[in-house]
């Protein structure tokens, strides 16, 4: 089966300032682009972040890619979302996530543990309150009594999509959620694995959504500096995300997992990125021209993916990097 480039999704990267996102979404509006995707680590609030693009916009889905469930309790998110799904008139999509333990601990002072069970209850939580209904459920993390939410969204249900890296979070996505959020996973594995989310979900009555955010850097006129730009986001991540570090050192790159690693302990980040091959670039990222990055996505959708969400990183200018990639969703 081939599939073709359909719906594309934007996530403007935490390098982009709060203003040039602001400006990147208005435009993006105007162009064929099925939702735009906020991240939230240590730096930006999502929900605040959307709020903002949803009064300058009027068509584009909004997305969290992804918040964290040990950052705020099943209440929070879902007040936060029915605000966002009503100020947006119904154009919210929540991505939650476990995240890693550094930040669930060493930021949220909450201990990270039994994040698949604690998941499963968080969900529940969040549909019952933000679909309105009154909220009693006794369960091992939570122990919410007989409350309901005064403004809940005017939609029956906010659709929720989970970060997942391993094959449990992804077995209880397909069980309970509306869609997936997958990240650096090897074009190969990526493929084996859309395709067994596809056996999972292939009898269920809903649609699913496969999505997979690709880090991106794109540049016409500096297509080296956008694969170091590429190479210097993956090589972050590989440093400082365990699960990130873990799965693709048992996914073919322990040699490149390794260095990065060992170099990123004396040294840092700043050198980090020259440990990353061309094999592993192009199994994982988007970089380059235009047309470059074109083809590169054309190779990811042919995975299956349903929802490619191009983690837009800037390469030298941040204005110009915001054309380049409007270029490219005009283009595909």
């Amino acid at each position: 089966m081939t599939y073709e480039i359909g719906q594309i999704g934007i996530n403007p990267s935490s390098l982009f300032n709060t203003q040039d996102i602001l400006e990147f979404a208005r435009q993006l509006d105007n162009r064929p682009v099925h939702s735009i995707w906020i991240p939230e680590s240590w730096g930006r609030e999502a929900f605040v972040m959307l709020g903002a693009i949803a009064s300058l916009t009027s068509k584009i889905k909004l997305g969290t890619s992804i918040v964290s469930m040990f950052s705020r309790s099943p209440a929070t998110t879902a007040m936060a979302a029915s605000t966002l799904d009503n100020l947006s008139r119904n154009r919210t999509i929540i991505g939650i996530g476990a995240s890693t333990p550094v930040l669930a601990e060493n930021w949220h002072g909450i201990k990270f543990e039994f994040p698949l069970k604690r998941m499963k209850e968080y969900v529940f939580c969040f549909k019952t309150i933000s679909s309105g209904g009154t909220i009693n459920f006794d369960g091992n993390f939570f122990k919410l009594k007989n409350l309901k939410i005064m403004h809940p969204s005017t939609r029956k249900q906010i659709p929720v999509f989970l970060g997942a890296v391993n094959s449990g979070m992804i077995k209880l996505a397909t069980d309970i959620a509306d869609g997936i959020i997958l990240y650096l996973r090897p074009l190969d594995e990526l493929k084996e694995t859309v395709q067994h989310i596809r056996s999972m979900t292939s009898r269920k009555s809903r649609n699913f959504e496969i999505s997979c955010v690709f880090i991106t850097a794109i540049s016409n006129k500096n297509p080296d500096l956008a694969r170091k730009r590429a190479a210097k986001t993956l090589a972050f991540y590989v440093a400082v995300g365990k699960y990130y570090s873990e799965f693709l050192s048992s996914h073919g790159f322990k040699n490149e997992v390794d260095l990065i690693t060992k170099d990123y302990q004396i040294n840092g980040v700043k050198n980090i990125h020259n440990f990353v091959t061309d094999r592993m670039l192009d199994s994982l990222t988007i970089y380059g021209t235009v047309d470059d990055c074109i083809k590169s996505l054309k190779r990811f959708i042919s995975t299956g993916v349903s929802l490619p969400i191009l983690q837009v990183n800037p390469v030298k200018d941040n204005s110009e990097s915001i054309r380049d990639a409007l270029l490219l969703v005009e283009n595909v």
